[in-house]
């Protein structure tokens, strides 16, 4: 179990790339995307991407990146996206990284985007598998907000599925967007379209939440002492961190007791 003091730490950390990312808001995308679902995967393939959305957070602006866009530019007819989802994939990839490089300086906000089931490892794996080259981006410039929502309030600010909660704590209204089970299943009934909608109005609640949580205005269920990183432990574990300094000052505070007294 992590320390008081560790908390403290995460919780400093996260507010302050908060606040380096309030400072150059230009400069700041919120990411999401969509895909199949990667469970109930006995062969343990990448599950196919099916749309990625990139934000502007200062400007609102939108670049999206889908299977049926695409396939309406190579002119390929809906009926024919699955035979040939492989080519259409690769080049939404294709543009979606190029967007990336492109945009390489800039923070680039996401929701769990971390692992090579769901996130940057797996959207750079899936590209290589259809013999892509993908760019690679520097760890500095992700930012997770889900992680930093649970460094900045405690793994208590809000109940599961956290998004899906947080979004009703905030009254923000959820419409066109799927939850996991829904995107999955959007995905098998090739409702693209549907998922497309889904992915443009998670960055909109992303950025949302991000702007909440910029100007301290979220609401959660994180208490007082949650919110401001303050715990009666942390004292305890400074002093046993720190006895050295902490014996000194007992010294010192002890010494100026007696010369007061006697002096």
């Amino acid at each position: 179990m992590p320390s008081e003091l560790k908390k403290l730490e995460r919780r400093r950390k996260a507010q302050k790339h908060l606040d380096e990312i309030s400072g150059r808001e230009e400069h700041v995308l919120v990411v999401h995307y969509s895909c199949e679902s990667f469970y109930d995967r006995p062969e343990g393939q990448t599950p196919r991407v099916t749309s990625i959305a990139a934000r502007n957070y200062s400007s609102g602006q939108t670049a999206s990146f889908s299977i049926h866009k695409i396939a309406e530019l190579k002119g390929v007819a809906f009926a024919d996206i699955d035979s040939e989802y492989d080519k259409l994939e690769k080049e939404m990839l294709k543009e979606f990284f190029e967007f990336m490089e492109k945009h390489k300086s800039y923070d680039w906000v996401h929701w769990n985007m971390r692992d090579i089931n769901y996130g940057f490892p797996a959207l750079e794996h899936r590209y290589r598998v259809l013999k892509g080259k993908p760019v690679e981006l520097d760890e500095s410039r992700k930012f997770d907000l889900s992680r930093a929502l649970v460094a900045i309030f405690g793994n208590g600010y809000i109940g599961h599925p956290r998004l899906i909660k947080l979004m009703e704590k905030n009254h923000i209204t959820a419409l066109d967007l799927l939850d996991g089970p829904g995107e999955a299943a959007a995905f098998e009934n090739k409702e693209f379209v549907k998922l497309h909608q889904s992915t443009l109005r998670k960055v909109d609640v992303l950025a949302n939440i991000l702007g909440r949580v910029i100007d301290d205005s979220i609401d959660t269920n994180a208490t007082w002492r949650d919110k401001h990183g303050i715990h009666p432990k942390i004292i305890l574990e400074y002093i046993a961190k720190h006895w050295v300094l902490t014996l000194l000052a007992s010294i010192i505070g002890i010494g100026s007791g007696i010369y007061s007294i006697f002096f």
